[in-house]
């Protein structure tokens, strides 16, 4: 069996598990909810803005608040973990163009390909001493559970 086909069983498997839970819990399975539930389960976005910006291609409808709201109740569920979903690791030679977006106090925004992503991490843990001659091997943001 193909790597793809296997993944798309194993999503659809989650998929099913994930909707009768929410079903159980006395949640309406609206059109939203399954068009969020499948990009979040297709693993391509590393964040919350990643899952709306995708969801409001296929549904104009689809508000920020409604993907927020979505992934808090996946999380009560046990479905997902945030913690998880902030994983960046793609190295050097990656083709991406934007793996990170950095937003500053004075509105600009700050669009970093792989290879500028891990320079500005890399010159920052040698300015700092954290880092000799060692290379990166990956990077995980821990979102900020405060209201600051």
């Amino acid at each position: 069996m193909k790597k793809e086909n296997l993944r798309y069983e194993r999503s659809k498997m989650k998929k099913e598990m994930v909707l009768a839970r929410l079903k159980e819990d006395g949640c309406r399975i609206t059109k939203q909810r399954l068009i969020l539930l499948d990009i979040i389960l297709s693993e391509e976005c590393s964040c919350c803005k990643e899952i709306f910006y995708e969801a409001s291609k296929r549904d104009k409808g689809i508000g920020q608040s409604t993907v927020y709201r979505m992934i808090s109740l996946l999380e009560e569920i046990g479905a997902i973990n945030r913690k998880n979903m902030y994983k960046i690791s793609c190295s050097m030679d990656c083709d991406r163009t934007e793996v990170c977006q950095i937003e500053l106090d004075d509105d600009t925004i700050c669009h970093l390909s792989p290879k500028q992503w891990n320079e500005v991490i890399k010159a920052g843990l040698s300015q700092f001493g954290y880092m000799k001659k060692q290379e990166i091997r990956s990077v995980n943001v821990i979102p900020c559970e405060c209201e600051c």
